[in-house]
């Protein structure tokens, strides 16, 4: 299995340590990031390297699965979703998380979200994210989306708990470069989380 954009490698962690070798040996690339490590006793099963999503330095063929978490639309998508299924043997999966628009967006939360709190980034439509992945050679897509909550005080409390919300927040209000930060960052997302959303998108590469 291939993780790609791995960040510090929670994704492919989990998986070993849940499936352990029945999962077989995880890659994760890390991109730009040096110095990333696997948790105790999943080393021998996960390897952390550096590479780009856009020019991978695999094999065509070398992976089962592949997963990309919200790496795609920061880059060239077509060309990032076609190294995906490249890499992914003929019968293996591939496996995406993006962004998209639930609802057209104002200009103003447009401009927020794309122009100030996420440069750089691109994404529309579910429709688009299937066209991109479609081109790209994969069949038999599946899509699950759901709504943006994770910069949302409903969604911070579900991912992080109680006790680590309210760790992270003394850790925030105790350095006040975190407080101008997230002074600065969190209105500008309240602007755009309504019209957020999030989509999971499978396929298969074909036989």
């Amino acid at each position: 299995m291939l993780d790609v954009g791995c960040g510090v490698a929670t994704t492919a962690i989990q998986i070993a340590r849940r499936y352990g070798h029945r999962g077989g040996h995880l890659t994760a690339d890390a991109g730009a990031r040096r110095g990333q490590y696997p948790g105790r006793g999943v080393a021998d099963l996960v390897t952390v390297t550096s590479a780009d999503i856009l020019a991978l330095p695999f094999d065509d063929a070398a992976f089962d699965v592949v997963i990309a978490e919200a790496v795609t639309m920061f880059t060239d998508r077509p060309k990032a979703a076609a190294e995906l299924a490249r890499v992914t043997r003929p019968g293996g999966r591939v496996l995406a998380t993006e962004f998209y628009w639930r609802t057209p967006p104002t200009p103003e939360a447009r401009d927020v979200f794309l122009g100030q709190v996420c440069p750089g980034m691109q994404f529309d439509t579910v429709e688009d994210w299937i066209r991109i992945y479609s081109a790209a050679g994969l069949a038999g897509l599946e899509t699950e989306t759901g709504p943006f909550e994770m910069m949302t005080p409903r969604g911070f409390l579900a991912d992080e708990g109680p006790a680590r919300c309210l760790a992270i927040m003394s850790r925030v209000a105790g350095r006040p470069a975190y407080t101008r930060k997230m002074a600065w960052l969190m209105p500008r997302m309240a602007k755009a989380v309504p019209y957020l959303g999030y989509i999971v998108i499978a396929g298969t590469k074909p036989a």
